[in-house]
């Protein structure tokens, strides 16, 4: 695998990374990751980092140096019997390139919809420039893959539309329900000053303009008229942050608003998610959603916006509830909720019973059979 960004930078690519790196391994398929430096993390087995600086910008993220991934996935090539890219940038095109040079089966997981982020970071640009150049990059890339892996029906049609003809393998990320599990409601709230009868939301995630987080605001400020103790905690960080902190000032929502950076994923995270009533999320350019399965194999109830990939999770209407897209019909679903404890338990039972239908290791198998499948192609 060749990608652009990996842990401790957390978010979806990340976490699919590490699933599919993990279970993978039960199909006797051994995984070696190339991956930026993002400062002195310790040595990983199976992982192999290049030299990379801040992202202008966007200083979370890595810029890999071109030269030291594009020499070390050559290297690594003839090792190899399939190289799988994660990533569009500099991880695309050295894997690319040293498919070609060593005739080996080259696929990539479409994790992003970028025609939708760009307008975010070059706002300078027109955003229907943004757009265009975005599908067509997109539509180049996928077409000179041997597959392209999608996390989401949405996003397969979305492909489609772009031109891309390279065939495409519908394998979400599963989630690990067991370590979501596990959750210590009474420590977490504990530890940000939460009552523990409080009525809390929950937001996971990178807090980017993308997350439509500002929504997630309007509507708490709609709900916190009949439920004035309502607290909403968004957990994650990013650009963002500092317009999001802004608008919950202008709204008058500091009371009523934490916002708790970065959890680590192995422990605080499920102790988060425990910790929480109800899962919130309002972004509409997701291709999977990987967060909201999170928060139901904590037996959490999701209220979410259905759009691109949420769609495939949030279809069944199980363990979740879709309202439209307005901030008061969204507070209307949430109020409801709180007011309803035998509906929010049912919700609760039918998320936990949902998310053990989208196991990590099933998908596992899935994205094992593909690879099997390219490899016993003629080239």
């Amino acid at each position: 695998m060749v990608s652009d960004v990996y842990l401790p930078r957390i978010n979806g690519v990340s976490t699919s990374i590490r699933t599919f790196r993990n279970t993978l391994a039960t199909q006797g398929i051994k995984v070696t990751l190339v991956a930026p430096q993002y400062a002195d993390e310790a040595e990983e087995s199976g992982v192999i980092r290049v030299p990379g600086r801040p992202v202008p910008f966007d200083p979370e993220d890595r810029l890999a140096n071109w030269a030291a991934m594009r020499d070390t996935v050559a290297r690594l090539a003839p090792s190899v019997d399939l190289i799988h890219l994660q990533t569009p940038f500099f991880a695309h095109y050295a894997g690319l390139k040293a498919s070609k040079a060593f005739g080996l089966p080259v696929v990539a997981t479409y994790h992003t919809l970028f025609e939708e982020y760009l307008g975010g970071y070059i706002p300078w640009m027109p955003n229907s420039w943004l757009r265009a150049l975005a599908r067509r990059i997109s539509c180049r890339q996928c077409n000179a893959l041997d597959a392209v892996i999608v996390p989401s029906l949405a996003m397969s049609e979305r492909l489609s539309r772009y031109g891309v003809v390279t065939p495409m393998h519908i394998v979400p990320t599963g989630v690990q329900v067991e370590r979501f599990a596990k959750g210590d409601r009474e420590h977490f709230r504990k530890r940000h000053g939460i009552e523990m009868t409080r009525p809390m939301l929950l937001f996971v995630g990178r807090v980017a303009q993308e997350k439509n987080i500002g929504f997630l605001l309007q509507a708490l400020q709609y709900a916190l008229r009949s439920l004035p103790q309502l607290l909403l905690v968004v957990a994650g960080d990013g650009p963002a942050l500092p317009a999001l902190r802004a608008q919950a000032e202008m709204l008058g929502l500091t009371n009523a608003v934490q916002f708790i950076g970065y959890l680590d994923g192995e422990h605080e995270l499920p102790d988060c998610y425990a910790a929480a009533d109800v899962f919130v999320f309002s972004s509409l350019t997701e291709t999977q959603g990987l967060v909201l399965l999170e928060a139901m194999a904590a037996g959490l109830p999701v209220v979410a916006l259905s759009s691109m990939g949420t769609t495939d999770i949030l279809a069944a209407g199980l363990g979740s509830i879709s309202p439209e897209a307005d901030p008061q019909v969204f507070a209307k679903a949430l109020l409801d909720l709180f007011a309803d404890p035998i509906w929010h338990r049912q919700l609760r039972i039918e998320a936990l019973a949902y998310a053990a239908e989208w196991p990590d290791t099933a998908n596992s198998e899935k994205l094992a059979r593909l690879y099997q499948n390219l490899l016993d192609r003629p080239r």
